[in-house]
Parts: structure tokens; sequence; C-alpha cells
């Protein structure tokens, strides 16, 4: 089991992040909720990450109460993705910090890539609504009108769905908050997405083969998201 308390990455892409402000609240705020002030661990150790190359560090409160960082390499940046609906018993222990679940949900994606082939795993909760993937938020299309998850619901708040949404906001397309399962979802125009990814379309489900969106917003979107990065 994990020994994180909280734990947060970012992509580092020459020197370039997204959403750091936003990635330092979610991080400082866990970490306050705790007894534990890293605000100025946080801003000393961002002012010593590379200015070259593609990274995906991690800040972390571990169990101790001890913060540190880990420097990695990004992993590659996804494609086409396959998604399957997790059926069994609700994994997360802490739907609202990130961290303390981190490899259960992993241990769920390693599963379904062996079962399936997915890339990612859909989380619903009680009610069969869907709240978030194991990595990722999701959003989704409904006509012309961008969808969230209803903010009652238990789930991660997400950096990179927040960037989304001041797109939407910029480009002046509403965005509503609506209860959806996996069914409602099929036929639909479905992104997850995170800040190693970025924008990512659903193109499978299940063992369906992937068959390509014939329109899809994604990559206008993706890039815009993109260019919001700004430098460390």
């Amino acid at each position: 089991m994990t020994s994180l308390q909280v734990a947060d990455s970012f992509l580092v892409a020459n020197g370039q992040v997204r959403g750091l402000d936003l990635h330092r609240l979610r991080f400082t705020s866990s970490c306050s909720a705790l007894g534990v002030e890293a605000g100025a661990y946080f801003d000393d150790q961002v002012r010593r990450l590379p200015g070259f190359g593609r990274w995906f560090p991690r800040f972390e409160l571990d169990a101790e109460g001890k913060l540190s960082v880990q420097l990695r390499p990004a992993p590659p940046q996804g494609g086409r993705i396959r998604v399957v609906l997790h059926d069994g018993p609700d994994p997360r222990t802490q739907p609202l910090v990130k961290g303390p679940d981190l490899d259960a949900l992993g241990e769920l994606k390693a599963q379904a890539n062996k079962d399936f082939g997915a890339h990612e795993v859909l989380l619903a909760d009680p009610d069969g609504v869907i709240v978030e993937a194991a990595y990722s938020a999701v959003l989704w299309w409904e006509d012309d009108t961008l969808c969230v998850p209803p903010a009652d619901r238990a789930y991660l708040s997400s950096v990179t769905a927040e960037l989304v949404r001041g797109i939407a906001a910029t480009e002046e397309v509403e965005v509503a908050e609506r209860a959806r399962t996996a069914a409602d979802l099929a036929d639909t125009e479905v992104w997850l997405v995170n800040a190693l990814h970025g924008i990512r379309p659903v193109e499978a489900w299940n063992h369906d083969p992937i068959d390509p969106l014939p329109f899809t917003r994604s990559k206008a979107w993706q890039q815009t998201l993109l260019e919001s990065a700004t430098t460390l």
C-alpha cells in the first residue's frame, strides 16, 4: 500500500508548465489540511526543475509528514485511447485527495490493460454516474455543450479540466454539470484529460475495435491547451 498522504504531478516540457498555480494550490491545500505548510518547499523545488527535456515530477507528502519530489522522465504522449468501465468495488478511499489511492488505481489500470488492452478505467459512483477515470478527469460533449460530472459527486479536482473550462469560457462555450452513466456516454464524444497527456478523445470501449471519430473537437482544443503553458 502507498505511504503517500498527498501527491501532485505535472508535465514540464522544455521549462514550460500548464496550470502551475493550480497544481500548487491543490498540493499545498491538501498538505495544509494535514497540518503541513508546503508552499515554500513547493516554490523552492519548482525553481530547481530542469529547463530542458520532458519531465513529470511528483511532489509528495508521505505518512511521516515528510515532503519530497520525484524527478521522473515524462512518459510518451498518449494517442488513441480505449476505456473500460470498472464494475467492482470502488478502490478509492479518499477520492477528494490525490495521493492515497494512486497505487490502487494504478493496479486497476494495469488489470484493465491486461484484460481489455484498455488505457484507462472509468469509475462510477453507487448510482452508476461516471465521476472520473483512474488517472484522468472525464469531460464530454452534448451537442455544443461541454459537460462535466456534477460537482456534488465524489471525485478529484482536476487542474487540466479546470484549464479546459477556462478555454470554454474564452470561446463562449456553455459548460454544464450533468449526471450520466457509461451507457449514456457510449455514443458521445468523450474526453479524458490530465496533466501528462492533455486531452485524449475516447475512441474505443472495452473490446470494441478502435474506430477514430468522424469528427472531434479535441485537436483544436488540445493545441489551445498546449499554448497555455508558461515558463517556469
